[in-house]
């Protein structure tokens, strides 16, 4: 069965998602991360920019198809057609079509109280589904 995680109080998601994307690839994971077009660029931009020292390798789904099988992290506004299915990293607002075929699915919660809200919808629906939930309070950890 598919492990569901929310990290919740993220100061800020696209940052954090860097960094958790920058971690996990490190581990080998292959990711993909589903949201709006416009958070997939804000993304996009940030994990070319976030660090001076790392790159995290990812592209767009509609990307060269060799570019997509070579990228660890691809990005999408749907779990359709994605070439692997380890780690889904949802910074969308409803629970993605789908999920159920990965592995992982993580779920990142920023502070403001309008995507609170949208969160405990999502976590509701995967518990009524009979998924267990980790949960990651962000704020007891000094830094991500």
């Amino acid at each position: 069965m598919t492990e569901v995680a929310f990290h919740f109080n993220a100061p800020d998601r696209v940052a954090y998602a860097c960094r958790l994307l920058r971690k996990a690839v490190a581990s080998g994971a292959k990711l993909v991360v589903i949201g709006s077009p416009d958070v997939l660029q804000q993304l996009d931009r940030a994990l070319w920019t976030f660090s001076a020292v790392d790159f995290v390798p990812h592209c767009f789904l509609e990307s060269e198809s060799y570019v997509v099988a070579a990228s660890p992290v691809i990005l999408s506004t749907s779990t359709h057609a994605v070439p692997h299915q380890q780690v889904l990293l949802n910074l969308g607002q409803l629970v993605p079509d789908g999920f159920e075929r990965f592995e992982r699915v993580i779920e990142v919660v920023a502070l403001e109280h309008e995507d609170r809200q949208l969160a405990r919808s999502r976590w509701k629906s995967y518990a009524d589904r009979g998924y267990v939930i980790t949960r990651h309070d962000l704020t007891l950890k000094t830094s991500y």
